[in-house]
């Protein structure tokens, strides 16, 4: 081992069987001592209460996630070379994972690849960012660098990136929110850009969308309900820009309803319609759901034989599990209730803290309420260029399943 110059934090037996585990998190209650000057942002040793080497990270001051480490290599040095081997190792495997896809798909997902708070969605030729941790945000131009080097390699032209760090946990860091390009490299003045997925054409506003402008981690599931959405009369709720609703209008669907409540969204939605020649078989209405959907019920009869239900995270904290429970367990509800004998029905969670067994409790729950058995299809995750580190289960976040009401 080399000698360190890191200031030093000495951390509980607890940390230190997380850590040995594989998770990368240092919490603030869990640091039992401190020697040498902490910088936030700046590199910090781990060490067990016996004095055994643990881990290197970037301090954060503000957060309770105290340390993030970044490796247990006591001979790593963490300079530019260090992030460009990160870097290559990450991008290489969306090469593979994705194949023909690449061109559209999340290149980096912080902690699952190895770099804290870090997410780059890939659009086309615009690279979507977003920093939540401290430490990365200081070294974001050697991270930056190296990526428009690594693409370039690769033969794949990016012509900006862009930062959307206008999200208040960057805060709780002690950040500033802003958005913007990034003018370390050269970029184009337009925040709008087209990508293809799933054979489907969208608009992707990345300057005003949701998160970095488009949800990519649905990809093959929205695959996998076109697949069953033939001669279907389709209510996709949550639409956002359209995405679950469109793969089912493009697997055949016999009439779409897409539902959001943002104007703004319903006119994406509409406008992608458009653009994919699918406006004729599709209806969009700007409405809540949890309204829309006991409303059509109170109408009677059956109006649609298959619904697709993707909601925002209803919960982003263990403090507020059992009101998220409720919402799911509403629309789930009052979903099996409006599908007939038969009806199918996709539905989904993507808040972490809603884990797979509360989901699983809870729908077991809203299909005994609504008098009805559900038959399982298929159990899927987010996609593979979201990768779950099952040492690490905040990376493990969304759960989606589809069922037919019997």
């Amino acid at each position: 081992m080399k000698n360190r110059n890191y200031p030093i934090v000495t951390v509980t037996p607890k940390a230190e069987k997380s850590i040995r585990s594989g998770h990368p998190w240092v919490y603030d209650t869990e640091i039992i001592s401190v020697f040498g000057d902490l910088v936030n942002g700046g590199l910090t040793d781990v060490l067990s209460a016996k004095g055994a080497y643990l881990g290197t990270g970037f301090l954060s001051q503000s957060s309770k996630i105290r340390v993030r480490i970044l490796s247990s290599n006591a001979n790593e040095t963490f300079s530019s070379a260090f992030w460009e081997r990160r870097l290559r190792y990450t991008i290489e495997y969306r090469r593979t994972v994705m194949g023909e896809d690449f061109s559209c798909c999340r290149l980096v997902f912080g902690e699952a690849d190895g770099i804290p708070g870090l997410t780059v969605d890939r659009f086309s030729d615009i690279l979507v960012t977003q920093v939540l941790s401290y430490g990365t945000d200081k070294i974001k131009d050697v991270i930056y660098s190296s990526l428009m080097k690594i693409m370039s390699e690769y033969g794949e032209e990016i012509h900006g990136i862009y930062e959307r760090n206008d999200v208040a946990i960057r805060e709780l860091e002690g950040l500033e929110q802003y958005k913007g390009w990034y003018e370390g490299i050269p970029h184009t003045d337009l925040t709008k850009t087209e990508i293809t997925e799933n054979g489907i054409r969208y608009t992707v506003d990345f300057e005003n969308g949701q998160k970095t402008g488009f949800f990519l981690d649905q990809k093959y599931n929205r695959l996998a309900i076109s697949k069953i959405a033939k001669g279907k009369k389709v209510l996709d709720c949550f639409t956002h820009t359209g995405s679950f609703a469109l793969n089912a209008a493009m697997g055949g669907a016999q009439h779409v309803t897409a539902v959001d409540v943002s104007e703004t969204a319903v006119a994406m939605a509409r406008e992608n319609a458009e653009k994919n020649n699918l406006a004729d078989r599709m209806d969009f209405i700007a409405a809540d759901v949890f309204n829309l959907l006991p409303e059509l019920e109170k109408k009677g009869g059956k109006p649609y034989d298959f619904i697709i239900l993707d909601p925002p995270a209803f919960t982003k904290s263990r403090k507020t599990i059992n009101s998220a429970e409720r919402g799911y367990k509403e629309i789930n509800y009052r979903a099996m209730k409006l599908l007939p004998r038969g009806g199918y029905l996709a539905t989904c969670s993507c808040s972490h803290f809603m884990r797979s067994d509360l989901f699983e409790k809870m729908l077991v729950s809203a299909a005994a309420d609504a008098g009805v058995q559900l038959r399982q299809i298929e159990v899927r995750r987010q996609c593979c260029d979201h990768p779950i580190l099952w040492n690490v289960p905040e990376t493990d976040y969304l759960k989606f399943y589809i069922f037919q009401v019997v």
